[in-house]
């Protein structure tokens, strides 16, 4: 995703200068008229702002404080923007250590998917002060179609944790409708567009039902990532005293997927549980 996203950056006439964890992966890049820094500082020394997207906590951690990270190179003034989804509790910390660099941090989690990355399509939530909220939103908007505020540091971390729960029932929702239809004997392909009309009408319902009755899961997003996620919304239930039951079912179906080796497989692959449960072909 953080490819796609800084390749919209580049048309958009940004100038760049990029870094990623696995070496090779800045090719199309650099045909968009990107530098390639050697580390994270020499990015954040060549920049006034600097985004990131990686997979977790940690690795925010280590791009941002490790070895040749962003901190040793960045500059007082500078603005970091944080558009992966993490622990909010991390996201706060970090904004704490840069602040004392004179460096603001905004955390920007995005909902969307690859496809969203693609297509510049992404929903954003920001979390962080209003005036850093402002400076980023002119290059959160190139990347996105809705940029929300929500609040201080790790506000965007928690929204996006709760549009994760809300996923994880839509989609478990849309899987044992279709299995139902399907064990029903209905024409499941007429059924979803009778319901698009209803108020069981989803994104979910649009664009994942068709992969939920092939059985088969084309990569939108990963199974693993949104488990990683479910792991960061109900750690800060526990915190809040939430009680999500739906969600923890969900982590749990999706755990056992990443245990078969269905963890880079799009997250609609939860049907491939109810199907199996179902006696139908997993």
């Amino acid at each position: 995703m953080g490819a796609a996203m800084a390749a919209n950056l580049a048309r958009a006439g940004y100038p760049l200068t990029v870094w990623n964890r696995t070496p090779g992966r800045a090719a199309e890049l650099r045909k968009l008229g990107a530098k390639e820094g050697d580390h994270p500082a020499e990015v954040a020394a060549a920049s006034d702002v600097v985004a990131i997207c990686v997979s977790d906590s940690p690795d925010v951690e280590a791009v941002l404080f490790g070895e040749h990270g962003v901190a040793e190179g960045i500059k007082a003034g500078s603005l970091v923007i944080d558009c992966s989804t993490i622990s909010p509790a991390v996201t706060w910390q970090a904004a704490q250590r840069l602040a004392r660099q004179e460096v603001d941090l905004v955390d920007a989690p995005v909902s969307g998917g690859s496809e969203g990355a693609q297509k510049a399509t992404l929903t954003i939530f920001v979390g962080g002060e209003p005036a850093a909220f402002e400076r980023a939103r002119p290059i959160l908007e190139v990347l996105g179609k809705t940029v929300t505020h929500v609040g201080p540091s790790g506000s965007g971390q928690a929204v996006k944790a709760v549009n994760q729960v809300i996923l994880a029932g839509t989609y478990l929702g849309v899987a044992e409708g279709i299995i139902l239809a399907m064990k029903s004997g209905l024409d499941v392909e007429q059924v979803v567009e009778a319901l698009g009309g209803g108020a069981a009408q989803s994104w979910v319902l649009a664009n994942r039902s068709g992969r939920m009755i092939a059985n088969d899961y084309p990569l939108g997003f990963k199974t693993s990532l949104h488990r990683k996620d479910l792991g960061i919304a109900l750690a800060l239930a526990a915190e809040v005293g939430a009680t999500l039951p739906v969600a923890a079912l969900c982590a749990q179906l999706e755990t056992g997927l990443v245990t078969q080796g269905h963890g880079d497989d799009d997250m609609s692959a939860v049907a491939r549980t109810i199907r199996e449960l179902s006696g139908l072909e997993a």
